[in-house]
């Protein structure tokens, strides 16, 4: 038996069974998750909900599992059903991604600190 940790960065090799190897699992890259969210916009605000600020987290497991918090402009927002379904999808198409939640979250509550940069550029509000 190997006591030795593997390094976080070495090669994932798929098994060997009777029938022959099968394909490494693909690792489900956190930038490709970013990259996905980017494409999501608030249909208010022409601005993607990652540069606003609306996600809080993702979280990603060994077998593929893909969280996302989220929070929406205001309680009320109009798209409160549409946006996390768009997340949901736009991060399911992933490649390696198994399962995908998308939570809404209130606590903390958004305000427009949270925007980039680049958001408060696109909306004149810096």
């Amino acid at each position: 038996m190997n006591d030795m940790p593997s390094a976080p960065d070495q090669p994932v090799h798929g098994a060997w069974t009777p029938d022959g190897a099968t394909e490494p699992p693909v690792r489900v890259s956190e930038d490709a998750v970013i990259s996905v969210i980017k494409t999501v916009f608030d249909p208010e605000i022409p601005v993607d909900i990652y540069e606003l600020g609306l996600v809080y987290a993702i979280e990603i497991e060994d077998d593929g599992k893909v969280k996302v918090e989220m929070t929406l402009t205001t309680p009320s927002c109009p798209s409160a059903q549409e946006l996390p379904a768009q997340v949901e999808e736009a991060v399911r198409a992933v490649p390696g991604v198994t399962d995908v939640l998308v939570e809404v979250v209130w606590d903390p509550p958004w305000d427009q600190s949270r925007m980039s940069e680049d958001a408060r550029l696109a909306l004149n509000m810096y």
